[in-house]
């Protein structure tokens, strides 16, 4: 039996990215939290923060992007399955969307940690 062929690093990078633009193109959340990562990132440069600063902001919205996709991908495969209510579904797509919620709360903590000491610093 001959082992099944990978595709190349470059097709593997096209999948990749036709996947994301998939998910922004069906995915209205996913939109939104694009659109947040731009507004922040903005502010970012506004604010010219640190070093240390960027690294959390780029490693939260990289997070955020990450358990949205994941939750679309488990919908998508759920919603492929079954096209009736199914306790087990239900509770995969809750769990999933449970963990968007999670580091979400956790993006917004700390974006407040980082950007209010600048916005108290423009108030002043």
């Amino acid at each position: 039996m001959e082992p099944s062929r990978k595709p190349g690093r470059i097709l593997a990078f096209k999948y990749a990215f036709r996947g994301i633009v998939s998910a922004f193109i069906e995915e209205p959340n996913l939109k939104f939290h694009f659109f947040v990562a731009f507004v922040i990132i903005l502010a970012g440069w506004f604010f010219q923060i640190n070093k240390l600063e960027w690294t959390a902001i780029i490693t939260i919205i990289g997070l955020v992007l990450t358990a949205e996709l994941t939750n679309t991908s488990i919908e998508a495969v759920v919603d492929s399955f079954t096209n009736k209510e199914h306790p087990g579904a239900k509770l995969a797509k809750d769990i999933s969307a449970g963990a968007v919620l999670i580091v979400s709360i956790t993006a917004t903590t700390v974006g407040i940690i980082i950007f209010l000491p600048y916005i108290l610093g423009l108030l002043t």
